[in-house]
């Protein structure tokens, strides 16, 4: 987890840093071009390659349009509003899971899952604080990043039925690295990094292809009830190095929204779990 923080964290600064010179398809499309030459030299190395099929293709794709436009909202979100800002606001994917997962995972809408989600709507008011505040089109890019990354998470739980880690990295970088130069070219124009931007571009692809591994890899040496609250670490580094790098305010009230949304993550966790656990 702490391997999952600290990639999470550079890979928000680094976004913050790259788009002083790419948009965020430009953005993405080296991500995805660096991340896809990881991703077949690892597997080739690992002997994982022919792990990748074609089965549930559809899926696949469905899964990285999905990520593809929450990561691009991500990106923007990343460069127009305070960092503890985005990070508080995606503390909210969870909750969108939950309500989400009855109909299209088949699982109960408990009394729990709604409580977790009316307490992470109240904190995400008091996040981005609508009519106190103007609200920002960077703060409405983080809330729907937070829905796109809910509609990813619900077909890679699909997906996870039948498809190894390999095959669902592969088809992710290889989508988006499509839909990367497809956005990216539209105007005939995509602009390469300069040579002070290069290695911000490789820390995003190489952070973000960490990140997840150490996520997975955590969730399968502990239960998620342990492992989330280390998660969120990520938000007062984020906050501290916002303020020291960009002069970011610390805003008390993102902090006890982010507690909230947390707080009501944890709560629907930690339900679940004693029921997973109290079955015979």
């Amino acid at each position: 987890m702490t391997g999952a923080v600290i990639s999470f964290t550079s890979m928000a600064v680094a976004g913050r840093e790259v788009s002083l010179d790419l948009d965020t398809f430009e953005i993405m499309l080296y991500r995805s071009l660096i991340g896809f030459v990881l991703v077949l030299a690892i597997a080739s190395a690992a002997g994982t390659l022919r792990q990748v099929t074609t089965a549930r293709l559809h899926l696949h794709v469905l899964r990285n349009i999905f990520h593809f436009i929450g990561q691009n909202l991500w990106f923007f979100a990343v460069a127009t509003i305070p960092l503890a800002q985005v990070f508080a606001l995606e503390f909210s994917q969870p909750i969108w899971v939950a309500l989400a997962a009855p109909f299209f995972l088949a699982e109960r809408l408990t009394r729990v899952r709604i409580l977790a989600a009316g307490l992470g709507f109240l904190g995400i008011l008091l996040v981005a604080r609508p009519g106190a505040v103007p609200l920002e089109f960077g703060t409405v890019a983080a809330m729907l990043a937070a829905f796109a990354f809910a509609a990813t998470a619900i077909c890679t739980k699909k997906l996870t039925s039948g498809a190894t880690t390999t095959c669902i990295l592969f088809w992710l970088t290889a989508v988006q690295l499509v839909l990367g130069l497809a956005c990216a070219g539209i105007d005939g124009d995509i602009a390469l990094p300069s040579l002070q931007m290069l290695p911000w571009v490789v820390i995003i692809a190489v952070a973000g292809l960490f990140a997840h591994f150490c996520l997975t890899t955590a969730l399968g040496f502990a239960p998620a009830v342990v492992v989330m609250p280390l998660d969120f670490l990520r938000l007062p580094l984020v906050a501290i190095l916002g303020m020291a790098l960009y002069a970011e305010p610390l805003a008390p009230l993102v902090f006890l929204g982010a507690a909230v949304i947390f707080g009501a993550n944890y709560l629907n966790i930690l339900t679940e779990t004693r029921l997973i656990r109290d079955r015979p």
